[in-house]
């Protein structure tokens, strides 16, 4: 195989094409979670859209898969028999502030596009983390800051370019294959490549938002403080909680408010109200802030770390839920934290492949990233069985490395999407990280 490929597919692409052995190669199959192992056959840095469609092609012909990942993020394990495709070199941006719209290259990440979108007065659907990649997050759905107000980044998607299965180019719209269409919009990458992506932008001035942190002390009363706030949050209005505590030796315990308001200040203050039961914050970040700007909020990490977390949807916080929580918040070890998500608005309504989410938050529990995993797994456990958990679809962006994609689909999309998969792709060479066919 190693002589195949050395002889046979680097002649075929003009980006580089690592194995096992070569120099680079651990370091361009490694995603960003490091915990996850990625051990394939090779690994081809395209160069352009036709890079893609000779690797797809040549693994067709040798019974391999390939996988895609713009960034490496949101990755699940991969074995021998597998071409990851790395797909960055892909950073085509075409802008048209005009129509609020913007096309992107697979490799292009959030930060570019709010970068150009954000002295117009518009924004895309990015999350907290701006060097994710567009395409990456999208084809997951792609749950924002805005999408209490907008829903997913998925739902504005108006036209993909692809290499399918076959290594033939097309480009998809709702008009000329729906099926595919549906399907790409939020169903994660198991039906084609996306080489390009085209999608609305939406008006967004000034943000006001960012942190508050009280001590973990304080976490009953800003729990209680933050179920308040959520009870009468307009759809412009995110709030996201954190439980933290640094994995050091001796770290003192957090609890976190993050925030985005499509808004003025004065009316941010009056919705935030609530949280001032629990007493002045040790630190207070927000502010006016560009959409360009909202990377800054959480100040989510940029270079590639373990990590081991769980998202869970969570019916309600309720008076058992907000005990649990705060009895989390002083004993939060070996968990780091735990992070609740509200949601609601235009998310009921969501459309594409990844569905509307019927429950109103979501739970996310990380565990310390190093050393043997079942403690935090036992921990994790335990503070679920205490809480409102639904069991009902999670965001697919979110799905643990080990979770089946079933866990992010309601029973009749995820029929739909596997009967999309069989007739597509029955050989399955397209190969999501987190494969609807299991």
């Amino acid at each position: 195989m190693r002589d195949g490929i050395l002889d046979d597919l680097r002649d075929r692409v003009a980006g580089p094409v690592l194995l096992p052995g070569d120099a680079g190669y651990e370091a361009a199959r490694t995603p960003w979670n490091l915990s996850v192992d990625q051990r394939v056959d090779a690994v081809v840095e395209a160069a352009h859209a036709d890079d893609v469609v000779a690797a797809v092609r040549f693994a067709r012909e040798r019974g391999l898969g390939v996988s895609a990942q713009p960034s490496g993020h949101g990755a699940a394990p991969l074995a021998g028999g597998t071409i990851l495709l790395r797909t960055g070199a892909l950073d085509e941006v075409s802008f048209e502030p005009g129509r609020a719209a913007i096309r992107v290259g697979a490799g292009v990440p959030w930060s570019r596009v709010q970068e150009v979108a954000s002295p117009h007065g518009l924004t895309g659907l990015l999350g907290s983390a701006p060097h994710t990649s567009v395409v990456g997050y999208t084809l997951g759905g792609g749950l924002s800051w805005f999408s209490r107000r907008w829903g997913r980044a998925s739902d504005h998607v108006t036209a993909f370019d692809v290499v399918t299965a076959d290594g033939e180019t097309a480009r998809v719209e709702a008009e000329s294959d729906p099926e595919l269409f549906w399907a790409l919009r939020g169903g994660g990458g198991d039906f084609a490549i996306v080489t390009a992506m085209e999608f609305g932008l939406q008006e967004a001035g000034l943000v006001h938002g960012g942190q508050m942190m009280w001590p973990g002390a304080k976490a009953a009363a800003v729990l209680a403080a933050f179920r308040e706030v959520t009870w009468n949050a307009p759809p412009e209005l995110t709030v996201w909680l954190r439980l933290f505590r640094p994995p050091v030796p001796d770290g003192e315990p957090m609890v976190i408010v993050d925030s985005a308001f499509l808004g003025a200040a004065h009316e941010a203050e009056r919705l935030l109200k609530p949280l001032a039961a629990a007493g002045a914050p040790v630190l207070d970040t927000r502010r006016g802030r560009r959409p360009a700007d909202l990377g800054d909020i959480t100040g989510d990490p940029v270079d590639p770390s373990p990590l081991r977390a769980r998202t869970e949807m969570l019916t309600d916080l309720d008076d058992t839920t907000l005990y649990a929580l705060a009895g989390a918040a002083r004993d939060l070890p070996p968990l780091v934290a735990v992070q609740i998500r509200h949601l609601d608005g235009a998310l009921t309504a969501s459309t594409g492949a990844a569905g509307p989410i019927g429950d109103p938050f979501l739970i996310s529990m990380m565990a310390v990233p190093f050393g043997p995993p079942e403690p935090g797994l036992a921990r994790r456990r335990a503070l679920a069985d205490a809480l409102s958990l639904s069991g009902g679809p999670k965001p697919f962006t979110l799905l643990a490395p080990e979770e089946a994609a079933a866990a992010a689909f309601a029973p009749r999309a995820l029929d739909r999407l596997r009967a999309i998969k069989h007739e597509r792709d029955p050989d399955r060479v397209v190969r999501s990280n987190h494969p609807v066919l299991g």
